[in-house]
């Protein structure tokens, strides 16, 4: 019997997970208790949106966690095979592939109302934005303050993640910790240094359509850098539990991909939104 269920080939089988569907669930739960939440409608009388909201996030949370513990077992008793992280990273750079598309489109949306601020046949709303770009009344942010101080933040990051999976292809586990603790400390200052511009905006979210491509892009940026963060610390208390090795350190690698990836797309956005858009030199005029 144990011959007949040997494993002869480099695929991973995956036992039957209840994982998929309670993520389903929980995912149905988390929007449609959000909209209910957003758009104050009440079930049976009573306001439950912002309760089914909750419990959406639990779970989800829940199924995160879970999951992902299953997949670092999987990765620990060696069923990620050479075939099994060929495939893996085949998904991971699918992923990000979706996730450049993604922020493309706030980059096009900004653009889009930048490039054609002044021309009435293509606008009717050059009167509000005044035929210039910021428009008329909008306040922008200094590229040479706070955004430059966040750029030199996330681009030394880069180099503390670069420096830690170095560290590990030579089997420096200290240079390994040290660099995830300094790269997860810059992010987490990134954050709080873009909360405090935030909080000193001189425009806000609604109203005009400057601020609105402005939050939205670089406010997805922002989830983006607290969700890279969490992953590399996740990735930290992995390396202090004894895991990664030289040959096997696939999740760390793709939390150092996703952390590139975060520090590209905020060049982009502080070339283009920051400096071209700046409104102070007349460089996005």
């Amino acid at each position: 019997m144990a011959e007949a269920h040997a494993k002869n080939h480099d695929y991973h089988i995956l036992e039957p997970s209840p994982w998929p569907l309670i993520g389903a669930v929980s995912a149905f739960l988390m929007a449609s208790g959000f909209v209910t939440w957003w758009k104050d409608i009440h079930i049976a009388g009573m306001d439950i949106g912002g309760f089914i909201f909750g419990a959406g996030i639990i779970g989800v949370l829940y199924t995160m966690l879970s999951w992902w513990t299953d997949v670092v077992k999987e990765a620990n008793t060696g069923s990620h095979t050479r075939v099994v992280q060929l495939h893996h990273r085949y998904g991971m750079i699918m992923f990000i592939a979706s996730e450049v598309m993604f922020f493309a489109a706030w980059f096009w949306a900004y653009f889009d109302a930048a490039l054609y601020a002044g021309d009435p046949q293509l606008y009717s709303r050059i009167e509000a934005l005044g035929g210039v770009w910021p428009p008329k009344g909008i306040e922008t942010f200094d590229p040479w303050h706070l955004p430059l101080l966040n750029t030199l933040i996330l681009l030394t990051s880069g180099t503390t993640v670069t420096w830690a999976h170095h560290a590990l292809l030579h089997g420096d586990r200290q240079g390994l910790k040290m660099g995830l603790w300094l790269t997860v400390i810059l992010g987490i200052l990134f954050s709080f240094v873009q909360a405090y511009e935030y909080s000193h905006a001189a425009f806000g979210f609604s109203g005009n359509i400057y601020g609105a491509t402005f939050f939205m892009a670089t406010g997805f940026h922002g989830a983006h850098v607290i969700i890279g963060t969490i992953f590399l610390a996740v990735c930290l208390l992995r390396a202090y539990r004894g895991d990664f090795t030289p040959q096997q350190h696939l999740g760390f690698e793709f939390a150092a991909w996703y952390w590139h990836f975060v520090d590209v797309v905020w060049l982009f956005l502080f070339a283009a939104i920051y400096v071209w858009g700046y409104g102070g030199s007349g460089a996005g005029h």
